[in-house]
């Protein structure tokens, strides 16, 4: 009897734990990414066995599917207040941004089972992993990802509205972002990683890594990053038998034995929205040549190191994420654009594949192979200095009229700390009206990006209304307020068209009927006579047309149109006293 006992309860344990393989580990050739109906079905299976896991839905995503986040606590405490007065630290972990690139998903499913069921969950690190995040494309699935091996079908890059989702942080035009932002703004992690595969170059790594850059990066998380936790994290990759190298594009010359360049993420991507609110932030890419399997793993080891290094250094990184919060909120200078310094570089260890020309089979023409039969390992550069370019003191407050409504919901959603005005009231502050910009001669994820901006200042009484609000600049969430309101930075909101309605004018003057208006105005106005004299002398062009006489009349005259390219928020820059709603 004991012996039937003993074989009918290895039996449930084998039955049980064959149930809670993954579809990923259940493939034959382990070339098989999980579907989105397999991801959820899992995770709400695997929760209703361990208490210390739960599953909370946020938001809608644009395919009408709320984003699911699952949390893994090991005392059970899954309320984010309860858990930052107990000191412990929470990760966010981000998967199938591009579904096509899916190998954080079925890592992840099998991280969170192995920590449940091996009781190895940290014991003061929460845990938040994003199931998927483009539903959208989870669910577009087929082969759009031609030069990648495998899995044998897989998403697709865009959602719904055909948007790359790592490029929507900053302007969130997908509920997916918005989504995102709840999540973020609700757990507040010190920590994030969003999980990817690679495109470009061929070389022997399986995995390579993309960390915030460290001269975009707040520089005291930096200094632990760059010389704690990333040299760390490439240590134990290799110590696994998943080595690492900084992720690589293709090369200065096109290949990586010409030297490799850090990416820059700006706030358009995840971990440039990250780090505005100042969170260690990482990107794994494995190579897209790898077989599947591989890649796989090779997250899923990632991820377990990164976990266990957070547990190790939970108190210090707390610290960490508290000064930088503090530095910022003091901080009065903050950087706008970047670009990177090829006069300096550092040199690293590669080991890369021979890059080689041959006659195209498609058009005869020269084309590059890597000879994987031809092995070396050198020296080469790696270009990892950016120096900033542009760069603005921040004002006391902005003062952001209501009617700018998607910019007062995304602050609402980034916790951004605002006071709406109780009355009507005019005051002195400073207005930017934008003079020259770029755009793009095709949209860029549904906008003309403008670039190139240049400014004029001008000190204004202007007045705002009750219920527009001020928005100061002493907040932990600095760098998000500066670098989104201030139209020269390269993810501004101007800079995503959120403000193109004010570069249209509305009213102007029919010539002969101005022709004598103006006459009136210089008779009346030596001063404004003599200016134009003087900008005639000095311009030609401007002396050789009436028109543009007449036009120059009308813009320095109390008739022009005062908003006309002019940017609606305001820069206080004296220290007014405001009455606020209570």
């Amino acid at each position: 009897m004991k012996k039937i006992l003993t074989v009918l309860m290895v039996t449930i344990v084998t039955i049980t734990a064959y149930a809670q393989l993954t579809p990923f580990e259940l493939s034959k050739d382990k070339n098989y990414t999980a579907t989105y109906a397999q991801v959820i079905s899992y995770y709400q299976k695997l929760s209703k066995q361990h208490p210390q896991m739960k599953l909370i839905n946020y938001g809608m995503t644009d395919i009408g599917k709320p984003l699911t986040l699952v949390i893994l606590s090991k005392d059970k405490m899954f309320d984010p207040a309860l858990i930052k007065k107990q000191n412990k630290r929470v990760l966010l972990i981000n998967n199938g941004i591009h579904p096509g690139e899916p190998e954080g998903i079925d890592a992840s499913m099998m991280l969170v089972r192995d920590l449940l069921t091996k009781n190895q969950l940290p014991n003061d690190v929460v845990l938040c992993f994003i199931a998927v995040y483009n539903i959208d494309g989870c669910l577009n699935r087929g082969l759009s990802r031609v030069s990648q091996n495998g899995p044998e079908a897989y998403g697709f890059r865009g959602n719904y509205r055909n948007l790359d989702l790592n490029r929507d942080f900053i302007k969130a035009d997908s509920r997916n972002a918005l989504a995102f932002m709840k999540i973020l703004n609700t757990w507040n992690p010190e920590v994030f990683l969003d999980n990817h595969t690679s495109d470009g170059a061929d070389y022997q790594y399986i995995m390579t890594l993309i960390e915030t850059q460290k001269d975009k990066q707040n520089p005291i998380l930096a200094d632990y990053t760059s010389k704690t936790l990333s040299p760390e994290l490439y240590k134990r990759m290799k110590q696994t038998g998943y080595e690492m190298i900084p992720y690589v594009e293709g090369g200065r010359g096109g290949t990586p034995d010409s030297g490799i360049v850090a990416y820059l993420e700006t706030p358009r991507y995840a971990t440039g929205y990250t780090a505005q609110h100042n969170i260690i932030s990482y990107i794994t890419e494995t190579h897209m040549l790898k077989p599947f399997d591989k890649r796989v793993y090779g997250t899923y080891n990632f991820m377990q190191h990164l976990i266990s290094i957070v547990q190790r250094d939970h108190k210090l990184i707390g610290e960490l994420k508290h000064r930088a919060d503090e530095q910022v909120s003091k901080q009065t200078s903050f950087a706008m654009n970047w670009e990177l310094d090829a006069s300096r570089y550092d040199t690293i260890t590669f080991k890369g594949y021979a890059a080689l020309h041959k006659p195209s089979e498609v058009s005869g023409m020269s084309r590059l192979y890597y000879d994987r039969s031809k092995l070396w390992t050198r020296t080469i550069k790696y270009y990892n200095t950016y120096k900033v370019t542009q760069t603005v003191d921040k004002p006391m407050a902005y003062v952001i009229p209501q009617a700018w409504g998607k910019i007062i919901d995304l602050y609402k959603l980034n916790n951004v700390v605002m006071h709406q005005l109780a009355h009507d009231t005019t005051v002195g502050v400073q207005m930017y009206y934008i003079g020259d910009f770029r755009n793009g001669q095709r949209p860029y994820e549904g906008h003309y990006l403008h670039s190139g901006v240049q400014l004029k200042p001008t000190d204004q009484k202007v007045k705002f209304y009750v219920g527009d609000y001020v928005v100061y600049t002493n907040q932990p969430l600095n760098r998000y307020i500066v670098e989104t309101l201030e139209p020269q930075g390269v993810d501004s909101f101007f800079a995503w068209n959120f403000f193109d309605s004010v570069l249209g004018q509305k009213e102007g003057y029919s010539d002969y009927v101005f022709e004598d208006t103006a006459a009136e105005y210089l008779r009346k106005n030596p001063d404004v006579r003599k200016k134009l004299e003087e900008e005639k002398a000095k311009n030609p062009q401007l002396a050789g047309s009436g028109r543009a006489q007449l036009n120059w009349v009308y813009n320095n005259s109390p008739y022009a149109e005062k908003t006309y390219q002019r940017y609606p928020v305001g820069r206080v820059t004296t220290d007014i006293k405001f009455d606020f709603v209570r």
